[in-house]
């Protein structure tokens, strides 16, 4: 059996060595290149401020994580999720760099490659498409994974359309979430870069409410 683990966060801004921290995973689980159906997502309360840059971005306000779990309160089940998988990751350094920052600060002296190997699909882009785009947007156009409602990040539904992406990428998927590649229709709410800012165990889901919330709150600012 060959597990691996979809992953994307987002945060409060760029860079982890200035404070800023986590705010969302989202992560999707393939086994032998099929979509099982097991997730792990979770809003976090960072507890600082969100940078506007990064709030245009993704829509997640500080109101709507002042509820929500800090991140040592679902380190355990996260860890539990990953370990022993591969992690397949685009721009791997930044979401890898942002989880051991808090991995640090939570105190735990391990960090994410003492338990996954990780698979950086911007890198594989790279090299399979020199001189190309290759941001998560340009792939899905590549590969003909409709993102047209792609308005602003979010973790998991970036994390559904990256599975998409890294199976066509690798030899394609005759079936994944019950469709076609040629004709899945993905929809998400992430553009994967940065590039606006500046250039089983316990799993812990975002609730009904939460969704419905963070949902409200997208179509009043669009």
């Amino acid at each position: 059996m060959h597990r691996q683990v979809v992953l994307d966060t987002e945060t409060t801004g760029l860079k982890a060595e200035d404070g800023h921290a986590i705010i969302e995973i989202g992560c999707l689980e393939l086994v032998d290149r099929v979509v099982t159906g097991e997730q792990f997502h979770v809003y976090i309360n960072p507890n600082r401020p969100i940078d506007k840059g990064a709030q245009r971005v993704h829509g997640i306000t500080e109101t709507f994580l002042k509820d929500k779990p800090r991140f040592t309160d679902v380190l355990d089940d996260f860890l539990a999720f990953i370990k022993g998988s591969e992690l397949i990751i685009h721009n791997a350094p930044f979401d890898i760099g942002f989880l051991d920052v808090e991995l640090e600060r939570a105190g735990h002296n391990k960090r994410v490659g003492h338990y996954c190997e990780v698979i950086d699909t911007l890198v594989m882009a790279k090299k399979k498409h020199p001189g190309q785009r290759n941001n998560l947007d340009a792939l899905c156009k590549r590969y003909h994974v409709i993102n047209s409602h792609r308005k602003l990040h979010g973790a998991l539904l970036d994390s559904e359309l990256l599975a998409f992406v890294y199976l066509a990428m690798t030899g394609g998927q005759s079936s994944l979430f019950n469709e076609t590649e040629e004709s899945s229709n993905v929809s998400a709410s992430k553009a994967f870069e940065y590039e606006a800012l500046n250039s089983t165990s316990p799993v812990i889901y975002a609730s009904e409410d939460e969704l419905d919330a963070h949902q409200t709150f997208l179509d009043q600012h669009k």
